[in-house]
């Protein structure tokens, strides 16, 4: 599986950040879903499910996002298909902090984009993990 590494420079957890900034606080007691992106809490996770550190492998990957479009319509992709996005501007509702929201989403994958011709090319890192059971039933 692949998860955004929490604290990383590139775009996903800047974009997480962002939303923890402008949404709602976690109801009490929820882990992070974000944990899943550092290789202690996925040892940690899948070791409480049996499955030993040994069969547990981790390691940093590269994912490019690829948008023959400018970088705002990555924004909209992320507003109208990825859940902790979606969930903020929900209970954001439209108004003057949803639009510095989706400003600042803008400017940061804009600043993000290698790309020159218009169109959008964002590299991030996340952590691909691969778990292998050899004693399944």
């Amino acid at each position: 599986m692949g998860n955004w590494i929490p604290d990383d420079p590139t775009m996903p957890a800047q974009i997480l950040r962002l939303a923890a900034e402008y949404g709602p606080p976690p109801p009490p007691g929820l882990v992070s879903p974000s944990l899943w992106g550092t290789g202690q809490a996925v040892v940690e996770r899948f070791g409480q499910a049996g499955i030993p550190a040994g069969a547990i492998a981790t390691r940093p990957a590269v994912f490019d996002f690829h948008l023959d479009r400018p970088p705002s319509s990555l924004t909209d992709i992320f507003v109208s298909s990825f859940g902790p996005i979606m969930r903020v501007f929900e209970a954001l509702g439209p108004g003057p902090r949803a639009d510095a929201l989706r400003a600042r989403m803008d400017a940061l994958l804009e600043q993000e984009n290698l790309a020159q011709d218009g169109t959008t090319h964002i590299r991030a890192r996340y952590l691909m993990v691969t778990v292998t059971v050899t004693d399944a039933p």
